[in-house]
């Protein structure tokens, strides 16, 4: 059932299918326990070693076997040889944007990765080449829509590469709260040359005194935590005339891409946590093949894992057809427009105040004042302080109902169902004994927004 779900996602994504151990350009990926963060979380740790230039190599020991000393394989996890010409080579610098989910704050923690905005802190203090201080941002800057701000993003990368560090970047298709897709496309297409000009497009990574390898000096990761298994349905949608607008391209059409996640109790709705990871073989991390001494390699993230998973992925596709899954697709986003068009009417015809509602293009979230807290909790509202302004927004799953739009609008027509636009004002220092130096920080680690419910 995993290998069907697989080969599944593989050509939806446009991979080259079946998996084939022997042939480096297809496809290899698992089914995910957890959803998206073990998916993101892989994905950064993948990029992370094959960026700073790590591998598995064989080596042997001395062991006893029934009473005599025997050689036997070990395998070693080797750094790649710094030239002393770049001290940075095997930095890996990671880039995500503002409006990223709080997974990938997790992920740099936990790895240790090296993000712009710590090293550029630690080691380049005042240097900003996107702000007119100097300071650096926490993250890339994003659009109003949630989108991937791609000339920060640019002007950011060829800052970090003309120092010789290696690219580490997460987009997002589908972001928590807007609902934005980051247009993957037009980043390969600016970020090229620039990979080009500092010779990270491809470089020789060397192991010991002889063992050389090609390897790019860059990762591009996509979160598509929703945006990955629905939006290929409104681009088949888009290409038989019935809608008027796709999303970015962001799968393996590009070969800049590295890795995807997604997660299936977003879309397809599933009952419990679950998703989907998938890389190509010549980026795996693996041993060399030893297949007399190796059944089965861990090559997953967890060591156990959930069977169900796999099985409920399986049971959505097996039951829907193509059509079945663009026709779905069609239903959200006429029920999302619905959503909007009734807020938009709340406000203009029938309170006469702003609501502050939007809606991201293809986005299946609609973002608007934020509601009282009785109205949070009786809708279980996400809610976020984007500049200044207090938001809740709705998303459009399939057990949405027009029905649940109408009463929804219903209640936040009724007097006091928003909250104040300005949060009660609170007096908060931090004692100087535990304040956070200024160096060595890793990343900033969101507790509100970001897909936290509050």
């Amino acid at each position: 059932m995993e290998r069907a779900v697989l080969d599944y996602y593989a050509e939806l994504w446009n991979a080259k299918w079946p998996h084939n151990e022997k042939d480096k350009e297809s496809y290899w990926g698992f089914c995910l326990t957890m959803g998206s963060t073990e998916g993101n979380l892989y994905g950064m740790w993948n990029g992370r070693d094959y960026l700073a230039g790590k591998k598995i190599l064989i080596d042997e020991q001395l062991v006893m076997r029934s009473g005599a000393m025997v050689t036997s394989p070990r395998f070693v996890y080797q750094k790649a040889v710094c030239p002393p010409e770049s001290p940075n080579a095997y930095t890996p610098i990671a880039f995500y944007s503002e409006d990223t989910h709080y997974s990938l704050s997790k992920a740099m923690t936990m790895l240790g990765i090296q993000t712009f905005y710590a090293e550029g802190e630690d080691k380049y203090a005042g240097q900003c080449p996107i702000t007119s201080d100097g300071r650096w941002p926490a993250e890339v800057p994003s659009h109003e829509s949630g989108a991937m701000n791609i000339e920060s993003l640019s002007v950011l990368v060829e800052f970090f590469a003309s120092h010789g560090y290696p690219i580490l970047i997460c987009f997002n298709y589908g972001t928590t709260f807007k609902g934005a897709y980051d247009d993957v496309y037009y980043a390969c297409q600016k970020l090229k040359p620039i990979l080009e000009k500092y010779n990270l497009l491809e470089r020789d990574v060397t192991h010991g005194t002889n063992q050389k390898e090609k390897r790019t000096g860059y990762w591009f990761h996509v979160d598509g935590a929703l945006g990955a298994a629905y939006m290929p349905f409104i681009e088949m949608a888009y290409l038989s005339g019935r809608v008027a607008t796709k999303g970015p391209t962001f799968d393996f059409r590009l070969p800049m891409v590295h890795s995807i996640a997604m997660s299936g109790h977003k879309w397809i709705g599933a009952s419990v946590p679950c998703g989907v990871y998938m890389t190509k073989v010549k980026y795996q991390m693996l041993p060399p093949e030893m297949p007399e001494y190796i059944g089965t390699p861990d090559t997953t993230f967890a060591g156990s894992r959930n069977g169900l998973s796999p099985m409920l992925l399986w049971d959505n596709i097996a039951r829907n057809s193509y059509e079945d899954q663009v026709q779905k697709a069609l239903d959200l986003e006429e029920l999302a427009a619905y959503a909007e068009d009734k807020l938009l009417y709340l406000q203009n015809q029938v309170l006469h105040t702003d609501l502050y509602v939007a809606r991201t293009k293809l986005a299946l979230t609609v973002r608007f004042k934020r509601a009282n807290d009785e109205l949070c909790r009786k809708y279980s509202l996400s809610n976020e302080d984007l500049n200044g302004l207090r938001f809740s927004h709705i998303f459009l799953m399939e057990h949405v109902t027009t029905e649940l739009v109408d009463q929804l609008i219903e209640d936040l027509s009724r007097e006091g169902a928003f909250a104040p636009q300005k949060a009660e004002a609170m007096a908060f220092t931090v004692d100087a004994s535990i304040r956070a130096s200024t160096r060595n920080r890793v990343a900033f680690v969101p507790s509100e927004g970001r897909g936290f419910h509050g």
